[in-house]
């Protein structure tokens, strides 16, 4: 490629956004942006600091932190001050403490300009449920992942299950039906599909298919893109 390429993911919970964006990592050698390790680097160096509870510190923190991230045989490795943490941003503390964390201003806006950063530097495929309307408004390609909510609980059932919680198919279905009108009507950043965005409707292609049409984009960006992948 000429330039970085960016790539943003947005969609409603289970659409496969991190299934679609990993596997496009993987395929391209790009680096899969975990956003949620942000901060949870941000909130682990917080701890070591004896800061968490500050949040004029922890906002100090997230304007200064040496933060690297490397995405390798399908796990994302974070650096801080080029010690790996990927293990320590992982533990009961820190999941404590990250929600709270998270919802700092400050602390959003300095791993906002962080992720742009990234994305200036390298080739870079990143989602969430905000990525191509406030992360990456100028992303190369955006993308809106949908599916059906009865394939979304589905998955999501799949996942509970396997981490052992009992739970039903309807009280997923539900809760997914909540959290998409709670996330389509909050006030900040709503879920929304981005202008200039294209759509993959995950319901019943596999994400196999999903790249294809990821790649046959990128062609048109870069004619030459398809012989760099052979």
């Amino acid at each position: 490629m000429s330039k970085n390429v960016v790539i943003a993911i947005d969609g409603p919970a289970g659409s496969g956004k991190s299934t679609l964006a990993k596997y496009i990592a993987d395929k391209l050698g790009f680096l899969y942006l975990d956003t949620g390790a942000m901060y949870r680097a941000v909130t682990l160096d917080a701890i070591r600091r004896d800061v968490v509870d500050d949040e004029k510190k922890v906002t100090a923190i997230s304007e200064t932190i040496s933060l690297d991230m490397e995405y390798t045989d399908g796990v994302t490795h974070v650096f801080i001050n080029d010690e790996e943490v990927t293990d320590f941003i992982r533990t009961p503390e820190v999941n404590s403490y990250v929600s709270p964390v998270a919802r700092m201003a400050g602390v959003r806006k300095a791993l906002l300009e962080l992720q742009q950063k990234f994305g200036e530097e390298r080739n870079l495929v990143v989602e969430g449920r905000d990525t191509t309307t406030v992360v990456f408004p100028n992303a190369d390609i955006k993308i809106f992942m949908v599916a059906t909510v009865e394939e979304r609980a589905a998955r999501r059932l799949k996942e509970l299950e396997e981490s052992g919680t009992k739970i039903t198919f309807e009280e997923v279905k539900k809760n997914l039906e909540e959290r998409d009108r709670i996330d389509s009507s909050r006030a900040i950043a709503p879920l929304k599909k981005a202008e200039g965005a294209f759509e993959i409707d995950s319901t019943s292609i596999s994400v196999k298919d999903e790249f294809e049409k990821i790649v046959k984009k990128l062609a048109e960006i870069d004619k030459k893109f398809l012989s760099h992948l052979s």
